[in-house]
Formats: structure tokens, C-alpha cells, sequence
């Protein structure tokens, strides 16, 4: 049998258009000219003798011979990423390469110490530090620009990724502190005051905007806001009340003796933060970050939260070790 001669950077590039459709998306990803896209895939399709993508549409499509053969790559480019980072990752001293990407609920006090505890305990690592709203962080981690996040979970399971569970966190009702009025009355618009809504780009605007519906509250969209420190700052100024969790009030530390969180009324929904790796990560590492962290999330939002609000004990916890 005749072997062909197959480049590893020809495979790399099949699939990244395969998924895409597009040659031009692919260089731009890659920093490769289209030409250069374009010589990788004739040159696999004249090794094989095969045509694997059709050229004539756009977006292109993945022939039957190209669809069967793109499994085959997905599998051994897997297994070659598995046996790359086991190299460079599986020992903590001899690590070389970490992409972190945290949820920036946990950037002001918790990312930082992270960082700090990982330099240490891996000394030979390099560190890419990302932080990002939970939904890029999953795309990241889907698009292997991470290798490990911290992220909000999503409603729909995200397949190639490996959850460990972090953080159960209740949504509540943050309000003036100033303010008198029953938290059922923010609900039913009697407040006075105007809501502050997440953007519903975001996975938590996503989450309370699915609720409100589910209980059929309908209330006026004046403000909507990305920016968590905005809305809890928002509310600390008397222009608002929000609907959030108490990881998120926790991250704005400067608002706290202005801003003063309720149980949510009636029919209580949560989030759940998670750490997320994908399939070809090391254990080692995922779980010696999953213990940091919760260690971390108990020593600065745990303990704070329940001796200031001892009614949260029951549905702001960490999450056990196994659950999913």
C-alpha cells in the first residue's frame, strides 16, 4: 500500500475549514495568507487523490469522502493535542503553558491570588490571563484558545468540555439600602424605581430574563448594562434595583454598606459557576485549580456573605467534590 505524505499543518487546516466553510475565516484566524490556506488543502486533496471540501460553494461543505475523513483527523489531532499538553502540563514543577480564562466576577481579590498561587506551585509555566463575561470564555474553550476557564454554566451542555462544578449562586434582589419597599413590590413595578437589567448577551442577563418569563413578570427594559460594577454602583446611587447573585454583589465591595440584597419572592432559580476544561487537558492540573479556587471563593466570598446575610446559607454554598 501506498503511503501518502500528510502534513500536520494540512490536517490543521481541513479542519478548521471544515467548520468554518470559509478559506478567508481560516487565514484570519491563523495568520496565514489565503494562498497559503488554499496550497495546504490542494495539497492534501492531491495527496489523498480525493476531494474532500466543494469548492464551488460558498459557505463550502465537506464532501461524503470529506465528512468521513474528517472524523478520522478529529480523532488522531485530539490525540496528538493529548500527548502535547501531557508533556508540556501533566507535571506541576515541569508545566510549561497554561491559557486561564476567569469570569470577572473573581477578578478584583480572587484571580489575582490565582495567579500568584500558580506561579508558585508551577515555576516554569507560562501564564495567559484572560477575563471575560462567561459566554466568551466558553467559546474560547470551544475554539481551543483556552485551556481552562471559569465560566457561568450554559443552559445547553457544551460537548469537547469537562465541567467540575464551583459555586452555587441564588439570584437575589439588590435594592437601596435606603429604600423601604417590600421586595414583591420591585417585581410587580410599584417600587418607584427603574430595573437594571444585565444585557441579555450575557449568560446571566440570559438566565433572569428565562425566569421572568417562566413567571410571567414583565417589566420595562429602560436600562440594560454589561458591566456588573454599573448596575451594583447603579443601585448603591438610588437610580435602581437589580435582580443578581451574591457573587456578584461580593466583587463590588465598594457599594456593600449601600446596597442591600433580599431573597428572591416566590419561585427561586440559581446559577452555577463551574470550572471548565477541555477533553485533552491534564487532570493534575484541573484539579489542583479546582481546589485553589474553592479554597479561595471560601476564604473571600463564603464567609463574609453568611456572618453579613445568614439567610444565604442554604442556597450559597460550594459546590461538593463529583457533582455535576
Amino acid at each position: 500500500m501506498q503511503r501518502t505524505n500528510l502534513s500536520l499543518k494540512s490536517l490543521e487546516i481541513f479542519q478548521l475549514v471544515a467548520k468554518s466553510g470559509s478559506i478567508q475565516k481560516t487565514a484570519t484566524d491563523t495568520g496565514l495568507s489565503i494562498s497559503t490556506v488554499s496550497h495546504h488543502l490542494r495539497s492534501l486533496e492531491d495527496n489523498l487523490n480525493v476531494g474532500l471540501l466543494d469548492h464551488s460553494r460558498r459557505p463550502m461543505v465537506l464532501t461524503p469522502a470529506g465528512v468521513s475523513f474528517l472524523r478520522y483527523v478529529e480523532g488522531g489531532l485530539r490525540l496528538i493535542r493529548k500527548g502535547e499538553v501531557q508533556l508540556k502540563s501533566g507535571n506541576l514543577a515541569e508545566a510549561r503553558d497554561l491559557r486561564l480564562g476567569i469570569v470577572d466576577d473573581f477578578d478584583s481579590e480572587i484571580a489575582p491570588e490565582l495567579a500568584q498561587i500558580l506561579a508558585g506551585t508551577m515555576p516554569k509555566c507560562t501564564f495567559r490571563h484572560h477575563t471575560r463575561p462567561s459566554h466568551e470564555i466558553i467559546q474560547l474553550l470551544m475554539e481551543d484558545k483556552l485551556d481552562v476557564g471559569v465560566a457561568t454554566r450554559p443552559v445547553n451542555d457544551v460537548p469537547g468540555l469537562i465541567e467540575y462544578p464551583l459555586l452555587h449562586d441564588p439570584f437575589v434582589l439588590a435594592v437601596p439600602a435606603t429604600h423601604t419597599a417590600p421586595p414583591e413590590d420591585f417585581l410587580a413595578g410599584t417600587s418607584g424605581l427603574s430595573f437594571l437589567r444585565y444585557s441579555r448577551s450575557q449568560i446571566i442577563g440570559n438566565r433572569i430574563e428565562s425566569h421572568l418569563r417562566r413567571i410571567r413578570v414583565s417589566l420595562p427594559n429602560r436600562f440594560e448594562l454589561e458591566s456588573n460594577q454599573s448596575i451594583i454602583g447603579m443601585v448603591a446611587e438610588g437610580s435602581g434595583w437589580a435582580i443578581t447573585t451574591p457573587a456578584s454583589y461580593l466583587r463590588a465591595k465598594r457599594f456593600h454598606r449601600q446596597v442591600t440584597l433580599h431573597p428572591f419572592p416566590g419561585k427561586e432559580f440559581s446559577r452555577t459557576l463551574s470550572l471548565f476544561t477541555t477533553e485533552v487537558y491534564v487532570l493534575p492540573v484541573a484539579e489542583m485549580i479546582l481546589a485553589t479556587l474553592k479554597r479561595l471563593i471560601d476564604q473571600h466570598f463564603m464567609r463574609f456573605a453568611i456572618s453579613e446575610m445568614p439567610w444565604l446559607a442554604e442556597s450559597f454554598f460550594l459546590m461538593p467534590d463529583g457533582d455535576a
